[in-house]
């Protein structure tokens, strides 16, 4: 039977809660100043408040130990009265060199100090009436309200917009004049348009956008907050994977820099999934799969989507929406999903290594990876193309936090949060088999060891906890040395000094996974250049479709580069929430 959950940290909290909301109480920050002002006068304090039901006590003595309850039936302090024992009632002198006792009505015995006569004569007096200082809201989950907002004047700008359609109805293809009437980017413009109906009926009415808008202004003051509320569930103050595929599919069918996919409807889903991989990947941090107003705000998501409106190539926007950087996913995937059913597995990768495929370095890129990472990485046997996603940026640049975070949960087996020395024995044990086989002799795990503790620095000493690598600047040197043998060799050749310059020089230049899609983008296009000059020594033939969408792209699909069928069946929106 599984121990009992221990609840002492639910509790503390609770307690926690419950002392700050009655130390806000204005009467007890009445009483708090008051007695702190006696106590800043270096007098000696013991009040006792009267009846047990009602009154409470204050008392300080000469060590300052301070013990306040506030009085639930007046907001003055009142003198003490003992309740009478049955038998016998013991009287308190008004002078006495010691401390005294009084037995109450239980036969306990009660304690004064000296200076009770002090303190009564204090408590007579009517306490002042001061409100403690009034401290300002500082939390804004829906953003800070702006004063200088006038919403009627952008509901009249929406009604004269609404005035040149017809019947004042709005459709689908006028949203975008609607959207810049309310202030807003440009491809908002779908979600107003189903927030207000337009989904079910093909139109949507100046009365009705109206209504939705004006009650969005007054619950949503900043973009981020009024983003969730125009595509979450109803009820929802999140978004979920789903939640962005209208938005995105109006991208796909109205941005100027993707008009070559309309005819290719089988590759929307595709890069659809690309992209809101990329956007979980880069703004939910909590990794729950639901992306909040406050993740919004941290994120540069909401600048992308603004900027599409003003960048006609989307490949400039490199964070979400680049098509070359889809392209080079979806190209890698493919390769690797021989049987092409959109999972890949081990196998694939077997297979794919023992034909001896020589592709750019792609076995190179993968099968010299731990096979002991990768069984961490893959789920259930496999890896699903938006699994793919993360595992490729992860794989190619381990200097974020999202892939710092990626790989410390793959090493971390126990999941105890620190990576213990057995974790490290247990990954580097693959690598010095990997070597050996190479003809390399492996350093000693003990050496390795102290390598990577004095790259690291953990603040605990035998244990790398997740804020130490994210600290340390080389955190990509420390996972290759335990995942990836191709990598790791790089490392051990290149000169000390020129990985110190890299490190000085960060964040100056283009981020590792952006130079790797711009040197895997060109390497395509050189091997679709020669293959068109030979392209009849192929078994199988580009498809028609496959050719349109190449030259419009200047490329030429490679033959293993298939369009898949639109007759297979495939979910084209298929996602898995689940990043752990």
């Amino acid at each position: 039977m599984p121990p009992p959950q221990v609840l002492e940290p639910i509790l503390k909290m609770k307690v926690d809660e419950l002392f700050l909301n009655w130390l806000c109480e204005p009467v007890t920050q009445s009483l708090l100043k008051d007695y702190l002002g006696l106590i800043k006068k270096g007098q000696n304090i013991d009040l006792s408040f009267g009846d047990g039901q009602k009154d409470k006590s204050l008392s300080v003595n000469e060590n300052n130990n301070v013990t306040l309850q506030k009085n639930l039936a007046e907001k003055r302090p009142s003198p003490l009265i003992v309740p009478s024992s049955p038998s016998s009632v013991s009287s308190l002198p008004a002078r006495s060199s010691s401390n005294t006792r009084v037995t109450g009505p239980n036969g306990r015995v009660l304690r004064r100090s000296v200076s009770s006569k002090k303190a009564q004569v204090r408590t007579e007096e009517p306490v002042t009436t001061a409100l403690s200082e009034s401290i300002p809201k500082f939390y804004f989950p829906q953003g800070r309200p702006q004063a200088n907002v006038n919403i009627d004047s952008l509901i009249s700008k929406i009604e004269k917009t609404f005035s040149q359609f017809p019947n004042e109805r709005a459709t689908v293809e006028d949203m975008g004049q609607v959207a810049k009437a309310c202030e807003c980017p440009l491809y908002w413009k779908v979600p107003l348009f189903c927030l207000a109906g337009g989904d079910r009926t093909g139109f949507v009415s100046v009365h009705k956008f109206v209504a939705m808008w004006r009650k969005t202004l007054l619950t949503c003051h900043d973009d981020a907050s009024k983003f969730v509320h125009l595509l979450a569930k109803p009820g929802c103050s999140y978004l979920e994977q789903d939640d962005f595929l209208p938005f995105l599919q109006d991208v796909v069918n109205s941005h100027a820099g993707l008009a070559f996919l309309k005819e290719a409807p089988d590759f929307h889903s595709r890069y659809i999934t690309t992209v809101v991989q990329r956007i979980f990947y880069n703004v939910n941090r909590t990794w729950t799969g639901k992306i909040t107003c406050c993740e919004l705000r941290k994120s540069n998501f909401l600048q992308n989507v603004a900027l599409l409106e003003q960048e006609e190539d989307v490949n400039q926007l490199t964070d979400f929406f680049s098509y070359e950087h889809f392209y080079v996913i979806y190209c890698k995937f493919w390769e690797l999903d021989t049987d092409h059913d959109l999972y890949i597995d081990q196998m694939d990768l077997a297979r794919h290594n023992d034909q001896g495929k020589q592709t750019h370095n792609l076995d190179e890129s993968y099968t010299f990876m731990s096979s002991r990472c990768l069984k961490r990485v893959f789920k259930e046997g496999r890896l699903s193309y938006g699994d793919f996603v993360w595992f490729l940026i992860s794989e190619e640049d381990k200097k974020t936090e999202t892939s710092i975070e990626y790989w410390f949960r793959c090493m971390d087996l126990d999941g105890d949060g620190v990576l213990s020395m057995y974790e490290l024995e247990y990954f580097y044990e693959e690598q010095c088999q990997k070597l050996e086989t190479m003809a390399i002799e492996p350093l000693p795990f003990e050496d390795c060891l102290c390598q990577m503790l004095d790259l690291v620095k953990p603040e605990v000493e035998g244990k790398i906890a997740l804020r130490d690598l994210k600290k340390c600047k080389m955190s990509h040197i420390f996972f290759d040395t335990f995942f990836n043998i191709e990598k790791y060799l790089d490392h051990e050749q290149k000169d000390p000094f020129s990985v110190i310059r890299e490190v000085e020089t960060e964040g100056q230049e283009v981020s590792d996974w952006e130079r790797f899609a711009a040197e895997e983008y060109d390497i395509l296009v050189a091997e679709e250049a020669a293959n068109e000059q030979c392209n009849d020594v192929f078994e199988k033939p580009l498809s028609p479709l496959g050719q349109h969408i190449s030259s419009e792209l200047g490329l030429t699909k490679r033959h293993f580069f298939e369009i898949p069928s639109p007759h297979c069946n495939l979910d084209e929106y298929e996602y898995e929430a689940d990043f752990d």
